[in-house]
């Protein structure tokens, strides 16, 4: 299959990601008596990675993230050649699903959440953090999760492991990840699910905090992709076949 239909499958599956996971995240947590809170935030991301990866993981291997293509070309299994049309793909989604999800806030009828801002569920460190934690602990959180978000990926699609059951592992792992570190950057994990946010908040001026997580984007790049290669490496350490 020509690589344009595969980064539309990225491109489709990413948006999902997003609309799904950050779109819980605005619209659904925090809703007194029936916000779903972290535990429902971070169930809807893993779900938005396990259906898509059965509805387009045949297409395009399912990466929807730019941390994940690039431990899958660490890994052996991903063909470098096709990483910029993927990333592109997966940063525009991140972005149009986050442009739908401020449209959708914008329709809000109450004027005092309007008022108050979103910053469209963005990921933050330091001062950002939901909870207080420093850009130490941020860096260190997104490296290792990744990584072994890398490594769950990798060894659940080897041809070895069991087949077909790797969506579920994989969204499991994403809902698990949510769940140790919303506290402490909104888990990030995926470079292009902090971009849209970041970005589309700022330029719609509906970020209480202005620029300041466009600011900290280059952390969401760099751990992420740092911890996807650490990841990889560590797979193939064991012995991990390249498919």
């Amino acid at each position: 299959m020509n690589v344009g239909s595969r980064a539309l499958a990225e491109f489709f599956g990413t948006f999902w990601l997003v609309l799904g996971g950050c779109g819980s995240a605005v619209f659904a947590a925090g809703i007194p008596t029936f916000g779903i809170l972290y535990l429902g935030v971070s169930l809807a991301f893993g779900l938005t990675v396990l259906t898509m990866a059965y509805a387009v993981g045949h297409i395009s291997g399912g990466h929807f993230n730019p941390a994940v293509s690039v431990g899958l070309l660490v890994g052996g299994r991903f063909d470098g050649k096709d990483l910029v049309p993927y990333v592109i793909a997966q940063v525009l989604g991140a972005i149009a699903a986050a442009f739908v999800i401020w449209v959708i806030w914008k329709g809000n009828m109450d004027a005092d959440a309007i008022k108050a801002g979103t910053s469209l569920a963005s990921n933050g460190m330091g001062a950002l953090s939901p909870n207080g934690f420093s850009v130490t602990a941020g860096v260190i959180a997104e490296i290792v999760l990744t990584a072994f978000f890398i490594f769950v990926i990798l060894g659940s699609t080897d041809g070895r492991a069991p087949a077909g059951f790797a969506p579920i592992a994989i969204g499991l792992c994403l809902t698990l990840i949510h769940l140790i570190s919303i506290p402490i950057t909104n888990t990030s994990v995926n470079p292009a699910r902090s971009t849209g946010p970041a970005l589309v908040s700022m330029l719609t001026g509906s970020n209480p905090s202005g620029g300041a997580h466009l600011g900290q984007l280059w952390l969401f790049w760099v751990a992420p992709i740092v911890g996807a290669v650490i990841g990889a490496v560590c797979y193939r350490a064991t012995g991990g076949r390249d498919a």
